[in-house]
């Protein structure tokens, strides 16, 4: 099976999550949530991480960290490694403590950090766990707003300036931009597979991906064209980078065009083979 993408930049945003195995709980007490904010602290002080938003939920967590200096993967092993070291000894466990690998979505600064920031600590309202995310003491959402002393990792006075250069004034508009959120719960814009921006952005970090030979060519699938675009509408001579380039299979080509996958795999061939028939539109072509 193909590795998720990762398209690492130094100087990107990223929203990271990872899941407890099986659903499983990475968090059992206050001993392990403390134990896993001080893992997250020396990850960011080696890896050189700036850390804008995070919450810990009882199976699951959240980051909105940027890197400045690239690594994100090498932070991200060391923190899940390492805690995932001391939870199982601390609770005689073995095997796996999370999911996989974790979700690292690529972020367009301008367009979406502060709607990311604000879901991401209404993570536990959205969970039935508090009714108001200053009930909640394992996210960045009171030290954000200062109810508490925030700890080193996280650049909240960045994110505060984003609502205004006072320091009262930048606190009152986060919790009222905040608090506007659970008011209606609205769910975060949906990435394009592991990037959230506009056309530019994820142009851009389609280059990145292309430029980075150990990404696999499925799993550009978030970033490629449409079929419609790849296909040029109902030439064959599309045919080669759809499936060549772009890693679209020949089924999924054929239930785009209307036809059998044998019709798209001949026509592809004979393309490839320099016997290339006359175009037809998709409506004329049909299962042999």
């Amino acid at each position: 099976m193909a590795r998720p993408l990762r398209i690492e930049l130094a100087g990107a945003l990223y929203h990271v999550i990872a899941r407890g195995n099986a659903r499983q709980a990475i968090v059992l007490d206050d001993h392990d949530r403390l134990s896993r904010l001080a893992t997250l602290e020396r990850a960011a002080t080696r890896y050189q991480l700036r850390l804008y938003a995070c919450c810990l939920m009882p199976n699951h967590y959240h980051l909105v960290v940027e890197t400045p200096t690239g690594g994100l993967a090498r932070a991200i092993r060391y923190l899940n490694g390492v805690y995932a070291q001391a939870f199982n000894r601390r609770h005689g466990r073995t095997g796996h403590l999370f999911q996989g690998r974790y979700t690292a979505i690529l972020i367009q600064r301008e367009r979406h950090l502060l709607e990311l920031a604000r879901y991401v600590v209404l993570n536990p309202v959205r969970a039935g766990l508090c009714r108001h995310p200053a009930e909640f003491a394992w996210s960045s959402y009171r030290a954000t707003v200062g109810l508490e002393p925030p700890p080193p990792l996280f650049d909240v006075a960045w994110l505060r300036s984003r609502f205004g250069a006072d320091s009262e004034r930048s606190r009152a508009a986060y919790t009222a931009f905040v608090e506007d959120g659970t008011r209606s719960l609205r769910p975060v814009t949906k990435p394009r597979g592991i990037v959230l921006g506009d056309e530019a952005f994820l142009a851009r970090a389609m280059d990145e991906a292309k430029a980075t030979p150990e990404v696999p060519q499925v799993e550009r699938a978030p970033l490629r064209p449409s079929l419609a675009t790849v296909l040029r509408e109902y030439s064959d001579e599309g045919l080669a980078p759809a499936h060549r380039e772009h890693g679209f299979t020949l089924r999924e080509i054929a239930e785009h065009l209307g036809c059998h996958y044998s019709t798209v795999s001949r026509r592809l061939r004979a393309w490839e083979e320099g016997r290339k028939s006359a175009p037809r539109r998709r409506r004329g072509w049909a299962p042999p």
